[in-house]
C-alpha cells in the first residue's frame, strides 16, 4: 500500500481536531405570479453615499419583475423534503413566458432579455433567520454600482431593493445571486442563484441552438445531513479551503440524466459551487467544442480535450450528438487533476486512489466529511441519447466580433496594476489587505475613460504552515468583462499547471478568472461609462466571506 502523503486540508481537519431523468423540454416552465405581502424600502446610503434605488415613475420597463428570497421545500432524495431558500419569481409587466422556472429545483428563475431592454427588479427579503442580510449581484453585467450588489446595500428581513438598469451586455450566459458579505456561502449553498441569459441580433444571426435545445447545466456539490437537509457548518479546515460537498447536483437534481435527440444542442454551463473547480471531459475523449465563454460568445469556435471551470465561471458548449447512436449514454465528467492546493507539503495533493480521490481511511477517522477531494474523478451529467431527429444545423466558422484591447493603449502599460494573492496569519489577503467596506486605498482608485492592464499574482507564502506555495483562487472582478492576455507560472509550480493549462478558454471576454498556485496572469480592461465603488474578490465563496476582497473606485 502506498505511503500518503497529507494534503493541507488533512493539516487542517487535524489542527482542528436517486436517479432524476428529465427531458430537454421539461426543464423549463414560465413563473406563475404569486400574492407578496407588505415588505418595506428602506433609504440606507450606499459605500458612495447614495440612497438605495426606489422605483422611479418616469422608468418604463420592457420587463418588471420581483424576485421574493424565502424558504421552499423540494423533493431532492427519496423521504424527507430538502429545506431551501428560493428565489419566487412574480412578473408585474412584460413577456411572462422570458421567466422560466426549473420544475422541482431549487434554482432559478432563468431570466431571458434582450440588449437594449429595460429591467425592473424589485428585490424583497423575505428569509426566514433574521440574521440574514442580502443583495442581488448581476454576476457579470456592466451596470452602475449601485445596481451591481456592493455588500454595504444589503437589506434586512422584511425590506425591499429595486434594480432599474437597461441591459447594455452582448448576448451571454450571466447569472445572479446573493451578495452579503460574509454570508454569500450559506445563502448559496442553500440554493440561492438563477441564470441571467441575453440574447441579440449577433447572436441571432449566429443560428445557434434555441429553444428547448438550448440548455442549462448548473453544477453544484452539496452535503446532505441523514435527514436530507443540506449541512453548512464550515468548520477551520472548509473556512480556510473552501466548502466541498458530498455529492453533486445538476440543475438542482442529484444524479442528472437528460433525455436527448441526435440534434445538435447549446449547452450553457455554469460552476455555481461554493469552491470546487472542475476538469470537464466528454466521457469517450471526444474533445468539446466551445462557443462562448463568461461574456458571450466567442469570435469563432475552439476545441478543447478538456475546460478547466472554476466557481463563477461559465462556458458554452456546442453538442453534436447527430452520429451518436440511439441508446447511447454519455457522460460530462470532471477529470482528475492536481496543482489547485497541497502544493509545498511533501508529495504535493497527496497519493490518490484508483477511483481519484483521497484515502478518507488514512485520518484514522479525523475526517467530518466523505467529499470527494479538489482534484478527483467525478460523474457530472449523464446524457442519454433516446430519439431520433432531423437536424440542419451547422457549427458557424464565425460567431460574433470582439473589439480587441491592445497593450498599447493602457494608461498603465509599463506598470500593471498588481493584485497579489496570499495568505498571512491564516488571512486570505489581496495587496496584503482583507476586505474593508468603507475603505477605497489610494492605489484601489482608477480613472473613468482608461483602459488599464492588472496583473494577478498567485504567490507562495514562505513561512506560513499551511499554505506555503499557494492555492487556486478564481479572481471575479465586477462592473465589468476583461480579456486575458498572458499567463505565466513560476517553475517550482510548473508541474501542476502543466496539467490543466490546455484547459483554459482565454479566447472571449471574462469576468472571473482562474489562477493557479504560483501563476501571473495578465488582464486588459476598460473602465467606462459608471463612476463608483465595486469590489473584486476570490470567488472561492469562503474565501470571499473571510475578507478575500478589496474594493475599487472609477473616478472621474
Amino acid at each position: 500500500m502506498p505511503r500518503r502523503i497529507l494534503s493541507r486540508r488533512d493539516l487542517l481537519r487535524l489542527a482542528g481536531a436517486g436517479t432524476l431523468v428529465l427531458g430537454a423540454g421539461s426543464l423549463l416552465g414560465a413563473c406563475a405570479a404569486t400574492s407578496q405581502p407588505r415588505i418595506d424600502t428602506p433609504a440606507v446610503p450606499t459605500i458612495d453615499g447614495l440612497a438605495q434605488p426606489t422605483r422611479n415613475p418616469a422608468f418604463n420597463p420592457d420587463l418588471d419583475v420581483t424576485l421574493r428570497a424565502t424558504q421552499s421545500e423540494v423533493q431532492l432524495l427519496p423521504g424527507t423534503s430538502t429545506k431551501v431558500w428560493v428565489y419566487q419569481a412574480q412578473v408585474n409587466a412584460g413577456d411572462a413566458a422570458t421567466v422560466q422556472a426549473l420544475p422541482n429545483s431549487y434554482l432559478g428563475p432563468i431570466i431571458r432579455v434582450r440588449t437594449g431592454q429595460k429591467l425592473r427588479v424589485t428585490f424583497e427579503n423575505a428569509l426566514p433567520d433574521a440574521t440574514q442580510t442580502s443583495i442581488i449581484h448581476w454576476h457579470g453585467l456592466h451596470i452602475p454600482p449601485v445596481i451591481d450588489g456592493h455588500p454595504s446595500g444589503v437589506i434586512a428581513p422584511g425590506e425591499r431593493y429595486i434594480y432599474e438598469f437597461t441591459v447594455n451586455d452582448r448576448a451571454g450566459t450571466y447569472w445572479f445571486h446573493p451578495h452579503p458579505h460574509g454570508m454569500i456561502g450559506k445563502q448559496v449553498t442553500m440554493g440561492l442563484a438563477g441564470l441571467f441569459l441575453v440574447s441579440d441580433a449577433e447572436e441571432d444571426a449566429a443560428g445557434l441552438p434555441t429553444g428547448t435545445y438550448d440548455l442549462p447545466v448548473v453544477i453544484q456539490d452539496r452535503t446532505f445531513d441523514s435527514q436530507n437537509q443540506f449541512v453548512y457548518q464550515p468548520d477551520m479546515m472548509a473556512q480556510m479551503m473552501g466548502f466541498l460537498g458530498e455529492r453533486l447536483l445538476v440543475n438542482g437534481a442529484p444524479d442528472l440524466t437528460l433525455d436527448l435527440a441526435t440534434r445538435v444542442y447549446r449547452l450553457r454551463v455554469l460552476n455555481g459551487s461554493n469552491s470546487r473547480i472542475y476538469k470537464l471531459a466528454w466521457n469517450t475523449g471526444a474533445p468539446l467544442t466551445v462557443i462562448g465563454t463568461d461574456g458571450g460568445l466567442l469570435e469563432a469556435p475552439v476545441t478543447r480535450a478538456f475546460v478547466m471551470l472554476a466557481p463563477g465561471e461559465r462556458i458554452e458548449l456546442w453538442a453534436d450528438l447527430r452520429d451518436v447512436p440511439l441508446g447511447t449514454t454519455l457522460t460530462l465528467v470532471s477529470q482528475v487533476f492536481t496543482g489547485a492546493e497541497g502544493v509545498g507539503t511533501e508529495g504535493g495533493m497527496g497519493s490518490m486512489d484508483g477511483m481519484g480521490g483521497m484515502d478518507h481511511g488514512a485520518m484514522g477517522g479525523m475526517s467530518n466529511d466523505n467529499a470527494p477531494p479538489l482534484g478527483a474523478a467525478l460523474d457530472i451529467l449523464r446524457i442519454r441519447v433516446i430519439r431520433q431527429e432531423d437536424e440542419t444545423l451547422i457549427l458557424p466558422s464565425t460567431l460574433a466580433r470582439i473589439e480587441r484591447y491592445q497593450l498599447e493603449d493602457a494608461v498603465n502599460r509599463d506598470n500593471p496594476r498588481p493584485i497579489a494573492l496570499s495568505l498571512r496569519g491564516m488571512e486570505w489577503r489581496i495587496n496584503g489587505k482583507t476586505f474593508e467596506m468603507n475603505a477605497v486605498a489610494p492605489d484601489e482608485v482608477i480613472k473613468l475613460d482608461t483602459i488599464e492592464v492588472w496583473e494577478i499574482s498567485n504567490e507562495i507564502n514562505p513561512g506560513e504552515m499551511m499554505d506555503p506555495m499557494g492555492m487556486a483562487h478564481p479572481i471575479h472582478i465586477h462592473g465589468r468583462q476583461f480579456q486575458v492576455i498572458s499567463r505565466d507560472v513560476l517553475p517550482d509550480l510548473r508541474n501542476g499547471w502543466e496539467g490543466i493549462k490546455e484547459g483554459y478558454v482565454d479566447e472571449g471576454w471574462k469576468d472571473t478568472v482562474l489562477v493557479m498556485p504560483g501563476e501571473r496572469v495578465k488582464l486588459l480592461m476598460a473602465f467606462r461609462d459608471y463612476l463608483g465603488t465595486y469590489v473584486y474578490h476570490c470567488h472561492n465563496l469562503e474565501h470571499e466571506g473571510a475578507g478575500m476582497m478589496r474594493n475599487y473606485r472609477v473616478d472621474a
